[in-house]
C-alpha cells in the first residue's frame, strides 16, 4: 500500500483570528467540523495509511474539543502529530495536556512587532498572546530539561508576504533568539490559496518572483542562523512544491505525498487548491488517496498551470482550478471575497457600507 508522506488536517474552520492570507478562510465560514465520534473514524482511516506524520491545523485545533485525545490516537499508532496554532489558546491551563499529545508544537507569527503581526492576523491582541505561548513551551522545556526528561520540540511558523518580508531578521534577534529552547524557525511564502488567491490580493502581498527566488537559497538560510541559537534549525520554503506544475512534479520537486484533509472528512485534490475527491467517512481511504494522488494529472490542471511562470500567472491559474473543481457552496464563497487593499490591508466599502468583492475569477 502506498500512502500519503504526510497528511495536513484542518480540524475546524472555527478560529479566534482572521489572518489576510488564510488558506482555509477559517473564522469566515460554516466550521464543517465532525463529531468526536467522526473525527475518530476518520483519525482510524488516516492511521490505515500509515502516513509518516500528521498536522492538525484549521482554523484553530485547540478549539476542537477533544483534540489531545484525537492527537493521542495517532501516536498510539506510532505517527507523530504536530500542532498548528495561532497560540491564541494555548495558556498554562492546557499546556501540560498539549505537550502530552504532541510531537511538536508550531506557533504562527508573522511579524517581528504587534502592528505587523495583528494586521496581518486581523485580530488585536494576537502577537502578545503568540508570544505568551512561545514563552510558556519555554518555560516547560527548561522544566524538563532540568529534571532530565525530553522536552517537546516548538518555534515558529512565519507566513511571509510582501508587508513583513523585510520582518525576518528582526524576528529571529527579538521574538526567537531570546527563548533557551526553541528548535526552528520556520519562514514560508503565502502561497495562492484560499484568500491568498485573490487577485487584489496577489497584487499588494503575494511575494514577488525575485523575492521568492532569495527564499530559495541557502544563503539566506545560513545568514538568519546566525543571528538564533546554535540548536535553532532555519527553514525557508518558496512554497513552489504546493504550486503541482507538470514540470515541477515531473522533475520529482512537487508535494504530491501531502494530503490535505477538510474538518468532515473530505480530501482535497490538491493542498491549498478548492475541490474535494472523495470522503473518508464515506469510502475506503486508500481509494480516495488514489484518486487524490491523481488529481493533478487531470487535462484541466496541467492546462492551467502549464503556461505559469511567475507568482502572478500562479495566482491566476489557482483561481481557474478553485471556480473549475469548487463545489456550488466554494463558488459562491468565493465570489463573495472582499477586495484587499494595500494601504493598511484595509478593506474599501461602497456607499452601501459593504465592502466590494474579488469578482476577478479567470
Amino acid at each position: 500500500m502506498n500512502g500519503p508522506d504526510e497528511v495536513n488536517w484542518d480540524l475546524t474552520y472555527a478560529c479566534p483570528l482572521r489572518c489576510t492570507h488564510c488558506y482555509s478562510e477559517s473564522g469566515r465560514r460554516p466550521t464543517r467540523q465532525a463529531s468526536l465520534a467522526d473525527q475518530e473514524r476518520i483519525a482510524d482511516a488516516l492511521i490505515s495509511l500509515r502516513p509518516r506524520a500528521v498536522q492538525f491545523s484549521g482554523g484553530e485545533p485547540l478549539l476542537v474539543p477533544g483534540v489531545f485525545r484525537l492527537a493521542q490516537r495517532f501516536r498510539a499508532a506510532g505517527i507523530p502529530v504536530s500542532l498548528f496554532t495561532g497560540g491564541w489558546l494555548l495558556d498554562a491551563g492546557n499546556l501540560g495536556e498539549a505537550l502530552d499529545a504532541f510531537s511538536s508544537v508550531h506557533i504562527s507569527i508573522d511579524g517581528a512587532s504587534a502592528d505587523v503581526h495583528d494586521r496581518i492576523r486581523g485580530r488585536a491582541g494576537s502577537f502578545a498572546r503568540a508570544v505568551r505561548a512561545l514563552e510558556l513551551l519555554d518555560q516547560a522545556a527548561d522544566q524538563a530539561v532540568a529534571e532530565g526528561r525530553t522536552s517537546v520540540p516548538f518555534g515558529i511558523d512565519c507566513t511571509l508576504v510582501r508587508s513583513n518580508f523585510s520582518d525576518m531578521e528582526s524576528l529571529c534577534r527579538t521574538i526567537a533568539a531570546p527563548l533557551a529552547h526553541i528548535e526552528f524557525v520556520s519562514f514560508g511564502a503565502a502561497v495562492p490559496g484560499g484568500l491568498a488567491s485573490r487577485q487584489s490580493y496577489a497584487e499588494h502581498e503575494l511575494l514577488g518572483d525575485d523575492q521568492l527566488d532569495m527564499l530559495a537559497r541557502p544563503e539566506l538560510r545560513e545568514r538568519l542562523a546566525t543571528l538564533l541559537p546554535a540548536q535553532v534549525r532555519v527553514q525557508t520554503f518558496d512554497g513552489r512544491a504546493l504550486q503541482m506544475h507538470p514540470r515541477l512534479v515531473e522533475a520529482g520537486h512537487a508535494m504530491t505525498g501531502l494530503m490535505q484533509v477538510e474538518p468532515d472528512g473530505r480530501v482535497c485534490g490538491m493542498a491549498m487548491y478548492e475541490g474535494t475527491v472523495g470522503s473518508l467517512l464515506h469510502e475506503p481511504a486508500q481509494v480516495v488517496w488514489e484518486r487524490a494522488r491523481e488529481h493533478h494529472r487531470s487535462p484541466f490542471v496541467v492546462e492551467a498551470l502549464a503556461p505559469v511562470r511567475t507568482m502572478a500567472d500562479w495566482a491566476t491559474a489557482a483561481r481557474r482550478i478553485d471556480i473549475h473543481f469548487g463545489s456550488v457552496a466554494d463558488r459562491a464563497r468565493i465570489a463573495a471575497r472582499p477586495v484587499f487593499l494595500q494601504a493598511g490591508g484595509q478593506v474599501a466599502r461602497g456607499a452601501s457600507g459593504r465592502p466590494p468583492v474579488d469578482l476577478d475569477h479567470s
